[in-house]
């Protein structure tokens, strides 16, 4: 696995609320775990024996406190799933929805990719879109909130 890679996956476990992450590809197997708030390889087996000068580990910064944000009211429609967050269906279209926007359930709010697969998010509740919480491209966990409507 590359290195580049592997230093971009420790990256997003250290940012998520992600605990442990394991890949297997075909240049071998990884597995990435998060102890005292700092994500650290464990474990990398090549699937088939290379030969290969040995690479340093990239060091891995601490994970900064979160600042402490009061939670918002309304009906929060949360992510059903870790992915990538879009407002919309291609990069030059129209967003799905705005700050203000009415919606009612099953309307679609956004997308969320995840493993390559396009998956559309409706909305749960009827009701006015008053804040959106993701930005366009952004990484989202399971269960976290992307939208108030009231």
């Amino acid at each position: 696995m590359d290195l580049r890679k592997l230093k971009t996956l420790i990256d997003l476990v250290s940012d998520s609320n992600v605990s442990e992450l394991e890949i297997t590809e075909a240049e071998g197997k990884v597995r990435i775990v998060k102890s005292m708030g700092v994500a650290q390889p464990v474990v990398m087996q090549p699937a088939v024996p290379v030969a290969a000068a040995p690479v340093a580990a990239a060091p891995v910064a601490a994970v900064e406190a979160a600042p402490v944000v009061s939670a918002p009211t309304g009906h929060a429609v949360k992510s059903p799933m870790v992915g990538t967050f879009y407002r919309s269906s291609s990069p030059g279209s129209a967003p799905f929805i705005q700050i203000g926007s009415v919606v009612k359930e099953g309307d679609t709010l956004c997308i969320i990719e995840a493993m390559k697969i396009l998956n559309e998010i409706e909305s749960d509740k009827s009701g006015t879109v008053t804040q959106i919480l993701c930005e366009n491209g952004q990484a989202v966990e399971y269960g976290q909130p992307l939208f108030i409507v009231e």
